[in-house]
């Protein structure tokens, strides 16, 4: 017995409205919702990950320094980075010709241990 496309959809507009009420009302407000967003979007590249790792006990590391830590070339991590900026995970600033980076939000760091510490 083969099912249709419309076996797994209710033919109920809500069955539970009590329920589905309380939970509306405790949903995280927009933006809090966009903050989510902006945090798990940068969490779900690998060289972001690894950037974001390198730099969670404070440090402040360079563009080719961060370069050379991926593996790739300074363009690379330089897209990355700025990406992080744009976001306003990172802080940036210049001495010379150095480009350096730190974190600007230590809300991503705790995520990413928190998520570190159950995966491992």
């Amino acid at each position: 017995m083969s099912k249709t496309k419309t076996d797994d959809l209710c033919q109920v507009r809500c069955f539970n409205t009590e329920l589905v009420t309380q939970l509306r009302e405790t949903l995280p407000s927009e933006d809090t919702l966009e903050e989510m967003i902006i945090i798990f979007g940068a969490l779900a590249d690998r060289s972001r990950v690894k950037i974001l790792y390198a730099l969670r006990n404070g440090d402040e590391l360079c563009v080719c320094d961060i370069a050379a830590m991926l593996n790739v070339k300074i363009a690379t991590a330089s897209h990355h980075l700025r990406k992080m900026r744009d976001l306003k995970l990172l802080k940036y600033r210049n001495d010379g010709k150095l480009a350096y980076y730190s974190l600007k939000d230590r809300r991503v760091t705790d995520i990413l241990s928190y998520s570190l510490q159950e995966l491992v």
